[in-house]
Formats: structure tokens, sequence, C-alpha cells
């Protein structure tokens, strides 16, 4: 099975790591700023919803990386 990196970053995981924590920060910037207390509200929780998903997928490239250290030493320690 091929990674990831070995084909380039494809356009829906960009659009997974990038564009939709964006997009769901800026639609609570602007019900923080427009809006009345429930939107500000529902704003302040898109915009630490955008920073979950931040994370989320900088765990899971986290855990891919230690993932492949992890085989590559192995593939050390079985080499002559």
């Amino acid at each position: 099975m091929r990674s990831v990196e070995s084909r380039g970053t494809p356009f829906s995981l960009i659009l997974v790591r990038f564009v939709l924590p964006a997009v769901i920060a800026i639609a609570g910037i602007v019900l923080v700023i427009a809006g009345g207390d429930a939107a500000r509200g529902a704003g302040v929780v898109l915009i630490g919803v955008a920073v979950l998903v931040v994370l989320a997928n900088l765990f899971m490239r986290l855990a891919l990386q230690s993932e492949r250290d992890r085989r590559r030493e192995e593939s050390r320690r079985r080499a002559p």
C-alpha cells in the first residue's frame, strides 16, 4: 500500500486539514462579531470546534509518523 506522501497530498486531504477548520473558524468569528448573545455563544463553540479539528489532524499525523518510525527502526534491527 502506498503512503500519502508518495502520491503527493490529495485535494480532499488539503480540504480536511486546512480549508474545513478555516471555514468553521471564519463562521465562528462572523457570529461572534455580528450576532446577539446566542449567536456569540455559537460562534465561540464553532471556533472551539475548528481548533479541535486542527488538533485531531495533528494527532493523526503524529501517530502516522510514529508508526513509520517504528517500522523503520524494526527494519534496521533486522538488517545485518
